[in-house]
């Protein structure tokens, strides 16, 4: 089968090929995205791309919402931030509201950046563990 498009041939290997963190990471990535989209489309008052940018984030809130494992004891907490941001981005988009969605952009960017520093920290781990001189 031909590929028509290199880039999306490029962009599907390139998610097929990453670890369940960097996908994570890729999804905190994502929503923050949606959120900036969101407020820009505000600024445009442009209430078709604000509903649908936060609809997107509210998605992949809610992706990360169903798939705690809540065998671990973090899983509580964390559900509890992830519903508490996704009722606050319908309230942004009930209110047409910045101000809320710069707060759930800045606990979703705090959360990306913890996840980031645990990819790190496992991948110190992994490679630096053989490297002792």
């Amino acid at each position: 089968m031909a590929v028509n498009n290199p880039y999306a041939a490029y962009q599907q290997n390139s998610v097929t090929t990453k670890s369940p963190g960097e996908l994570t990471l890729m999804l905190y990535n994502g929503c923050i995205k949606f959120i900036n989209q969101a407020k820009l489309a505000i600024e445009d008052e442009n209430i078709e791309k604000r509903n649908e940018s936060i609809q997107k984030a509210q998605k992949i809130v809610q992706e990360f919402m169903v798939t705690l494992n809540m065998d671990i004891a973090v899983s509580e907490n964390l559900l509890a931030i992830y519903d508490y941001v996704n009722r606050r981005l319908m309230e942004a988009n009930i209110n047409n509201d910045p101000v809320i969605l710069d707060e759930a952009e800045g606990m979703m960017t705090e959360l990306r950046d913890t996840w980031k520093t645990v990819i790190h920290t496992q991948r110190q781990k992994q490679f630096g563990a053989g490297n002792h001189a």
